[in-house]
């Protein structure tokens, strides 16, 4: 096999067992050694679907060549879902997102409360969401929902916590990404629940899958503090894959967290804190 190529027939058939869920790992913050096509290969190799970040340095004919099931990547490159110069950056972006997505067959995109910058900063940071800002950002993922139903893809608003990674991000808590959502009434909108983010700013895991259940598009993971793979932390990450399991959930888990040692026994512990859950 050469190096960032998996057989396409055999990934078909590669899969994590005992596992209600499909799951997933972000190549951003795993096998930081190895060139992006190899980080690919690497958690694909382990049965796991493969999530990226922005698009626009990546190789995509050579991700395209790997075979591996990319999931998800980000949704634009600029702009914002509040002000006439950032929304008109925001959809152009996303369009071209969509073309980019195409070329490795990538079912969801991920968007924010308005773009980021260096260190995942708010280009355009907020103090106070308006009214006016929420009823902007809501006319604007209508359009954007225009734009994924024509390509048949399915965008997800991710919660952000302030307190740590992204102060000054708008929308940023899951209740917040949840109205927006519910909102818009689109099956190509949908929630990113991401559970490191909500520990950090809001707390009730559980009860926020349970509300937000009806509007999830998937779920990210990373234990907190710290940001690395369940175990590390103090999120009892196999009580919420136990409570997952119960309130029906069978989409997307996907571990966005860095290893607080190897890649690979971080992958061990994700897999196994939400498999085998009888």
């Amino acid at each position: 096999m050469s190096t960032g190529e998996i057989g396409g027939e055999d990934m078909e058939m590669m899969r994590v067992e005992n596992t209600p869920f499909t799951l997933a790992a972000c190549a951003e913050m795993l096998h930081q050694d190895l060139p992006f096509v190899d980080r690919v290969a690497r958690i694909a190799e382990r049965g796991l679907q493969v999530e990226m970040w922005g698009w626009t340095d990546k190789d995509l004919p050579a991700l395209a060549r790997s075979g591996a099931d990319i999931g998800s990547m980000t949704g634009y490159v600029s702009g914002t879902l509040t002000d006439d110069e950032g929304v008109s950056a925001f959809l152009e972006s996303a369009k071209r997102s969509v073309e980019a997505a195409k070329t490795i067959d990538c079912p969801r995109l991920n968007f924010h409360g308005t773009g980021l910058g260096d260190e995942g900063l708010p280009v355009e940071p907020v103090e106070h969401v308006t009214g006016e800002m929420w009823a902007r950002a809501t006319l604007t993922i209508e359009k954007l929902a225009e734009i994924a139903a024509d390509a048949d893809v399915v965008f997800s608003l991710e919660n952000l916590n302030l307190p740590v990674d992204h102060p000054g991000t708008p929308f940023s808590h899951p209740s917040d990404t949840r109205a927006l959502v519910a909102a818009v009434n689109s099956p190509h909108i949908r929630m990113n629940l991401d559970l490191y983010h909500a520990q950090i700013g809001d707390g009730r895991l559980i009860d926020t899958c349970r509300e937000s259940l009806p509007w999830i598009g998937e779920i990210q993971i990373a234990d907190a503090p710290g940001r690395c793979e369940p175990g590390t932390g103090e999120i009892n990450y196999r009580n919420v894959a136990k409570a997952l399991k119960a309130m029906g959930y069978t989409g997307v888990v996907a571990m966005e967290a860095f290893a607080s040692e190897s890649s690979e026994d971080a992958l061990d512990a994700f897999i196994a804190t939400f498999s085998d859950l009888a």
